[in-house]
């Protein structure tokens, strides 16, 4: 009976966790759609802030990480590919991998692992110091004004990063190509280009505002939620990482899997 009022127990706290997402993601989009824009400039300039913060701060780390996976993606590639005479297509390969699955997955792994634990742990700390609670007593909603800039920068920025993966990636594998294999430069973009259609690039874009929606709700859920101090703060900044990377994953094997079966 322990185990499984254990097990009862974890399938209720899900299921409230669930419903406490959701309910903070309808109650962005009513913020949204009434219109933050309404108002003083420093909402914009709050939503301009957090677009900074969350693109322009995070695309070096994200270059770099797409920029050598890249790399590593030609070489492993090409040791198979050389084998059967096509180190060609090394090329298409890269990119093709890169737009339509690593390039997006990656980008949201590191955005995750930056944007989204400083997401939980500045409003955790806000919470626990009860700074929330004071913009409350002065009738300022804490969803719109704190969790709205984030989920829209994140909504508009993540996009944009993914797109600066995919490149950066590429030219990565354009640099083994080149360098190590010896392709043609210019027949190395030709082949890249040939087999890269615009669904495998479409098919990325739309991912990356699914993993921007999943970060952006997860972190700030958690640290809207934060108990327990200085600990709780802790606690909220490790579930945001580690709760939104499992939902990277797995919706990015659902979403494979539609445009999987799509595509059929």
């Amino acid at each position: 009976m322990n185990t499984i009022s254990r097990i009862g127990a974890f399938i209720i706290s899900v299921y409230q966790y669930v419903l406490g997402v959701l309910a903070l993601f309808m109650d962005i989009l009513y913020w949204i759609f009434i219109g933050p824009f309404k108002g003083k400039t420093a909402r914009r300039e709050n939503i301009f802030y957090q677009m900074v913060f969350v693109g322009l701060r995070s695309a070096l780390i994200v270059f770099f990480v797409t920029f050598f996976t890249g790399i590593v993606l030609a070489m492993q590639s090409a040791y198979q590919l050389e084998r059967m005479g096509a180190t060609l297509y090394v090329a298409s390969l890269v990119a093709v991998s890169l737009c339509r699955e690593l390039g997006p997955v990656l980008t949201a792994l590191v955005i995750a692992g930056r944007v989204g634990s400083a997401i939980a742990a500045e409003l955790g700390t806000m919470k626990v110091s009860e700074q929330i609670e004071a913009l409350e007593l002065m009738a300022i909603n804490p969803v719109r004004f704190l969790a709205v800039p984030r989920f829209f920068a994140l909504f508009i920025m993540q996009p944009c990063l993914t797109v600066l993966g995919n490149i950066s990636g590429i030219i990565g594998g354009l640099i083994v190509g080149v360098g190590s294999l010896g392709i043609n430069k210019d027949l190395y973009i030709q082949t890249t280009f040939k087999y890269l259609e615009l669904k495998d690039i479409y098919t990325g874009v739309v991912k990356s505002f699914v993993f921007a929606m999943i970060i952006a709700l997860i972190g700030c859920y958690e640290g809207l939620n934060t108990k327990g101090g200085a600990e709780g703060v802790g606690k909220a900044t490790t579930n945001s990482v580690v709760i939104s990377f499992i939902l990277i994953i797995l919706a990015d094997c659902v979403l494979t899997t539609i445009f999987y079966f799509s595509e059929m």
